[in-house]
């Protein structure tokens, strides 16, 4: 009962980390308002936020295919996960030492959302946020199961990968509804007039939200020993 409970918490932070990034304007949604606009035509807004989504999806499997790889070696996964949570708070205190946003972004053409979103993910380490939360689906996965033979790792590291696709997809889901109708509200109602006039900047949120998910892997990490 105790494992289904604290899967059940991880599965639901997998998706309020994409409600999060979501409604959080840095992953994109203004540029779906913005283009929705500009093309005049309402399925202009749709089709942009898939694009987005589809550059926010494949940045997370970059960074979350690697280290599926990397739970086969189960008598290595306190450390492993203890070394995501120090990657991910090191990245949230980078955030916040150097708020100046990532010049290369600027220079993506406004039509490739799908490249700037991923590049965007990358940039600000929205990946980096859903590692521990995923090395812990798979420390209660790996616990379930039990053997460490050769053919169990074989296995588990296929389960691991199957996480890793779903845990993307289930956040990426969850962002593109969010941001779906942040963009809809602002498209339909505000405009881009609401935008500039009442920007909200969630750098310093984000950043600190990095440092609070990386302590938690790591104390997680240390509770599952």
């Amino acid at each position: 009962m105790l494992e289904d409970a604290s899967i059940t918490v991880l599965w639901w932070a997998v998706i309020l980390s994409g409600v999060y990034h979501g409604v959080n304007p840095g992953m994109g949604w203004p540029l779906a308002v913005s283009a929705g606009l500009m093309e005049g035509r309402h399925r202009a807004l749709p089709k942009a936020l898939g694009l987005l989504a589809l550059g926010h999806f494949v940045a997370m499997l970059a960074i979350l295919l690697p280290f599926s790889l990397m739970t086969a070696l189960l008598t290595w996964e306190k450390e492993l996960r203890i070394g995501a949570g120090i990657i991910v708070i090191a990245m949230g205190v980078y955030l916040l030492i150097n708020r100046r946003h990532p010049r290369f972004l600027s220079r993506v053409h406004p039509a490739r959302l799908a490249l700037w979103s991923f590049l965007a993910a990358m940039a600000h380490g929205a990946g980096l946020m859903l590692v521990p939360v995923y090395l812990g689906i798979c420390g209660i996965d790996s616990g379930m199961n039990g053997d460490a033979g050769h053919q169990a790792a074989g296995l588990l590291m296929r389960g691991n990968i199957m996480n890793a696709l779903a845990v993307a997809t289930a956040h990426t889901l969850a962002m593109t509804l969010a941001g779906g109708v942040v963009a809809s509200i602002v498209y339909f109602w505000l405009g881009l007039k609401f935008i500039s006039k009442s920007w909200f900047n969630l750098d310093i949120v984000w950043a600190l939200s990095l440092i609070v998910v990386g302590v938690f892997g790591i104390y997680s990490a240390l509770m599952q020993a």
